[in-house]
């Protein structure tokens, strides 16, 4: 592999361990720098000149190149060392009777509602990492599910299951605490409550267990869960009367372009200052996340969790193996009796330099063996795509890598990985510096149109600019662009569809369709803007006409029928669609 030059990007410097290391010694705040991502694609060598630290210090400059320069490059991750204390049978005294733990459940619940043992054990040492605690629940149908546990503070314990299936349930805990060992219990589940959770259904769309259709019409929101009560309440309201369903969100905090507000809570036990034990979840934050996704739920939205993301500053991106893996256990026990939970392994899993594809294969590992009711699960790249063919992921989480064409390749991810495709990351609504984050609402709303006609699913986002550095896609609170309200109208228009969503058809070359070909169809003209459209149709098919405006929300329906050879006028600008309606069919 060729040495770094001063004009190797800073991305790639940056990635390689030892080269991450002498720039985070010799230049630690540009390590820091809360717009490190927006400095990659320079040059080494004018990031070292324009770099403040080293502003008129020639001879310092030219030391730290040389050394930058002297490395062999390599992208093998440093592992940091472990220091997770293991599960020991003994962590209770064999005087301690087995079982004797206080336990507390419900006799009755709902299918596909949350079920939650609770248990009051033992405190000493560090439960978090010296307990394992399960259980196995049997239902009166043969079915065995195992649910981990996790401990949640002040000598409580929990272990909850989503319930998949009516009847009665029984249930024997295992753990290595002699007290939470072998506890058994007995309840009974009713009808469901809920639609279940959302799957992938017809190989390329979603619906959930009842068999209802899921659109997901998506917002990203990264960290409004950590901004304090009166922002994220003024969000759930934004939500409560927008189009969206679907919500991107961190479960760590966020150090990047206008994200610089410390959080009121931490995952961890600590602070910034004395540091963060990271064998020590914080009960505090995660009861709070989980209250917001509850609420989540309560307006309909799915909460598309990402559990590792590289804007950091408190460490939470470089810790240990061993407390990575903690972590994703921790939130899978704690989070997976979610109904509308997601599981997103990371935004932008390839900034995080410190990790390997085999750290996310064993990520997938985890979620999967202690996820009872199998969420979906994803992965979401920046530059790199993640191989979306690997079977745990269960549909594609995309970034644009392209400026300009995003939502135009949902059909090629499609047939490359045969898989849902969810532009979670088109760009956003905005009018900030980066090029990510300043497309106009037209443009927006022509990515959605764009992308559903093809099949696929595209995600929204606000950047605009807030003299409280307020941005939707971060922090939530309310919004400001022009696109929402016509990605509503589109949610409305694809529910109305055969199936309540659209799949794409072929015969134009110059425009997108979708439908059931001769029953429905729907064409979208996006940046076009036609006068008029001739078609050809069979002629013992009759069809009505709408003529759909995207932008103003309108829908006019032509007079008459049309059949065979025709002609549809249009009012020649863009954001037009056209939707053929068969009203009926000769013979019939």
């Amino acid at each position: 592999m060729p040495t770094f030059t001063p004009t190797t990007p800073l991305f790639d410097v940056m990635r390689d361990p030892s080269a991450h290391e002498i720039i985070s010694a010799e230049i630690p705040e540009l390590a820091a720098n809360p717009i490190l991502h927006t400095l990659y694609h320079y040059p080494l060598g004018l990031i070292l000149s324009t770099e403040e630290r080293l502003r008129g210090d020639d001879a310092r400059r030219a030391e730290i190149l040389a050394r930058l320069t002297a490395i062999e490059p390599s992208h093998a991750p440093a592992v940091p060392p472990s220091n997770v204390s293991r599960p020991e049978p003994d962590y209770e005294a064999e005087s301690t009777r087995e079982g004797s733990a206080k336990v507390s459940f419900p006799a009755e619940t709902a299918k596909w509602a949350p079920f939650e043992i609770e248990l009051q054990g033992p405190e000493h040492g560090n439960p978090f990492t010296d307990v394992e605690l399960s259980a196995e629940f049997r239902s009166g149908s043969g079915a065995k599910l195992t649910v981990p546990g996790f401990y949640d503070g002040g000598g409580s314990y929990r272990i909850r299951l989503l319930v998949p299936e009516e009847g009665t349930w029984t249930f024997t805990t295992a753990s290595n605490a002699r007290s939470l060992n072998a506890i058994t219990g007995t309840f009974d589940a009713g009808q469901a409550v809920s639609r279940g959770v959302v799957r992938v259904a017809e190989q390329f769309h979603f619906a959930y267990d009842d068999g209802t259709p899921y659109l997901p019409v998506g917002t990203t929101s990264y960290v409004w869960t950590h901004q304090g009560d009166a922002l994220e309440e003024e969000t759930l309201a934004t939500l409560a009367k927008g189009p969206f369903n679907k919500m991107r969100m961190c479960v760590f905090p966020k150090s990047y372009l206008f994200n610089e507000n410390e959080p009121e809570l931490y995952p961890y036990e600590g602070s910034p200052n004395a540091g963060f034990d990271y064998l020590r979840p914080n009960p505090a934050f995660w009861a709070h996340l989980e209250r917001r996704i509850d609420q989540l739920e309560e307006l309909g939205i799915e909460a598309d969790l990402i559990l590792f993301h590289a804007y950091d500053r408190w460490g939470f991106s470089t810790m240990s193996q061993d407390q990575d893996d903690l972590f994703v256990k921790y939130a899978v026990a704690r989070l997976a009796s979610k109904r509308n939970i997601w599981w997103s392994l990371a935004n932008e899993y390839d900034l995080m330099f410190e990790k390997s594809t085999e750290d996310w294969e064993r990520f997938a590992d985890i979620v999967t063996a202690n996820d009872p009711n199998a969420h979906l699960l994803s992965i979401h790249n920046c530059r790199e795509f993640y191989d979306h063919s690997r079977p745990w992921v269960t549909h594609c989480s995309i970034q644009r890598r392209d400026i300009y064409k995003t939502a135009e390749m949902t059909t090629e991810w499609r047939g490359q990985y045969g898989k849902p495709v969810v532009i979670d990351e088109c760009a956003y609504e905005g009018n900030i510096d980066q090029g990510w984050g300043n497309i106009t609402g037209e443009e927006m709303t022509r990515r959605f149109w764009e992308g559903a006609i093809r099949g696929g699913y595209v995600g929204h986002g606000e950047t605009y600019m807030d003299p409280e550095d307020v941005l939707w896609w971060a922090k939530g609170g309310s919004f400001k662009g022009t696109s929402p309200d016509r990605i509503g109208f589109l949610r409305r228009i694809q529910e109305e569809a055969p199936g309540g969503r659209f799949e794409p058809l072929p015969g134009h070359w110059d425009v997108v369709s979708a439908g059931l070909e001769n029953e429905y169809e729907l064409i979208y003209f996006g940046f076009f803007q036609p006068t008029y459209r001739r078609f050809v149709k069979p002629q013992d098919v009759t069809f009505e006409i709408d003529v759909i405006d995207t932008w103003n929300m309108t829908v006019e329906t032509l007079p008459g029928t049309y059949s065979g050879r025709f002609r549809v006028e249009l009012p020649g600008r863009q954001y037009i669609a056209l939707r053929l309606r068969a009203v009926a069919v000769a013979g019939e």
